[in-house]
């Protein structure tokens, strides 16, 4: 029943998924934080900016990022992040575009983290001389990120299928194998159930596991 399946690499097509989505999470995870410390912080200059890059970004289409990365970084500016063969190179363009378009999400999702902590408790940290650096770093954040486990974790399974759009750039992930086999073989049906469980396996435990994580970590008030 499965026979079409010989030949194919399915479990590195999926690797290479699990592996775009941990490395643009991480990167996310990063770049969302620093973007979310601009929007609440004290410079208006960089509120602007986090503000800007936010809705803007938020309203471009992923597919045009991850192109943009490919046709307008690499193919006409030359950058190639330290990579010299063509999947290396894409590889990391894609986890570029990712970063680039998920950090918004994830910035929104702490900017709410932030704003459930009490205003009193950062006045508190003021008054015994705490700058601002300080006070995000020591007594907000470590809040906000406990209160916004859910939102969080809502982003990184939409990451997951987002990764699919890095087939547009040729990166040898499921969505791109899928649609060699849809090409191949004569078995539409079976192959879009294979990788749709494929996908299952990867968001339903993420899901439950930091779903049970964020209930255990969440912050009583």
């Amino acid at each position: 029943m499965f026979d079409f399946l010989e030949g194919y690499d399915l479990l590195g097509a999926f690797w290479v998924t699990v592996q775009l989505t941990l490395l643009s999470a991480a990167g996310s995870l990063l770049w969302g934080t620093l973007l979310a410390a601009m929007r609440v912080g004290p410079v208006p200059l960089m509120r602007g900016f986090g503000s800007a890059y936010v809705n803007i970004v938020r309203n471009i289409p992923l597919t045009v990022i991850i192109l943009f990365t490919s046709l307008g970084l690499n193919q006409t500016l030359g950058i190639s992040l330290g990579a010299h063969d063509f999947d290396s190179i894409n590889f990391r363009l894609a986890v570029l575009g990712l970063i680039a378009y998920t950090s918004a999400f994830v910035c929104e999702a702490i900017r709410s983290g932030i704003n459930t902590v009490p205003v009193g408790q950062a006045e508190a940290a003021r008054a015994v001389g705490l700058n601002f650096t300080q006070i995000l770093t020591l007594i907000v954040l470590p809040q906000a990120f406990r209160s916004v486990v859910g939102p969080l974790t809502n982003v990184l399974i939409a990451l997951t299928k987002n990764t699919t759009v890095a087939a547009a750039i040729g990166v040898a992930e499921a969505a791109l194998l899928m649609k060699e086999m849809i090409e191949n073989e004569a078995q539409l049906l079976l192959i879009s159930a294979v990788f749709a469980f494929g996908f299952l396996c990867l968001t339903l435990p993420t899901g439950l596991i930091l779903g049970w994580v964020g209930k255990k970590v969440a912050v009583k008030r």
